[in-house]
């Protein structure tokens, strides 16, 4: 694919499947602009992607930083929305903020990258979220994150209605290998890769490539819209 003379924004570009996918647009020709919280991780990420790329530091708990942020774009034909910071804790958790915390970290941090970017969106441009398989198929002990990337699923349909013609799609990957398991320690990591191995049809994690791969699809994709892509290996079957 060829991505000549368009921009991509990617908060939660320095890294994992974020920094895989503007990798693959700047390899395309297209110019991306890359957000998070982590100036030395940006720098590090723009570096390595080019001349076609830009970086700036974003808060999406701070909606006068994501403003600032998207402030700094004249034209976006792209949105791609993969970062997110949370906890996981059960529904009887005696502390609310961590029950509020995959709200407040992955869906209302969305909700605002979208809301700032709407204005400067073209008319033919897409926006990509990010939830995950556990919407489908919930693990033990995270209702609430489950219910948060349900959430992002619905708001992605809804969205895709009221933002049309530009298009707006989700996307739900399962166990990835990669940067946000690298930072693990191994004994969790490890866990969690066999368990996506035992409980999904392909048997093993997925990649970042092919998430990215993935990401790209629903982008360009000018027919898809309103849709939630599980790109998890059949976890969500079994």
């Amino acid at each position: 694919m060829r991505y000549d003379d368009k921009t991509l924004v990617v908060i939660g570009g320095g890294s994992g499947i974020g920094l895989a996918t503007a990798k693959a647009f700047v390899e395309g020709g297209g110019q991306v602009v890359i957000g998070g919280r982590s100036l030395d991780r940006l720098e590090t990420a723009r570096e390595r992607l080019g001349p076609n790329a830009r970086a700036a530091a974003v808060d999406l708990f701070d909606p006068a930083s994501v403003a600032r942020f998207f402030a700094l774009v004249d034209r976006i034909d792209h949105l791609f929305t993969p970062a997110a910071t949370y906890t996981i804790a059960p529904f009887d958790h005696p502390d609310e903020a961590a029950l509020a915390s995959p709200f407040d970290g992955k869906f209302w941090g969305q909700v605002r990258c979208v809301r700032a970017a709407a204005p400067k969106l073209s008319p033919d441009g897409s926006v990509v979220l990010m939830s995950g398989a556990a919407s489908a198929r919930p693990p033990k002990g995270a209702a609430l994150y489950a219910a948060a990337n349900g959430a992002i699923e619905a708001f992605g349909r809804g969205l895709a209605v009221d933002l049309a013609p530009i298009r707006v799609n989700v996307i739900a990957p399962g166990t990835i290998d990669g940067d946000f398991w690298a930072r693990r320690p191994a004994e969790v990591r490890d866990a969690a890769f066999a368990g996506q191995a035992a409980g999904s049809l392909a048997g093993r994690p997925g990649t970042e490539a092919e998430i990215a791969q993935a990401v790209l699809f629903l982008l360009t994709n000018g027919f898809t819209t309103g849709t939630t892509l599980f790109t998890d290996g059949g976890y969500s079957l079994r």
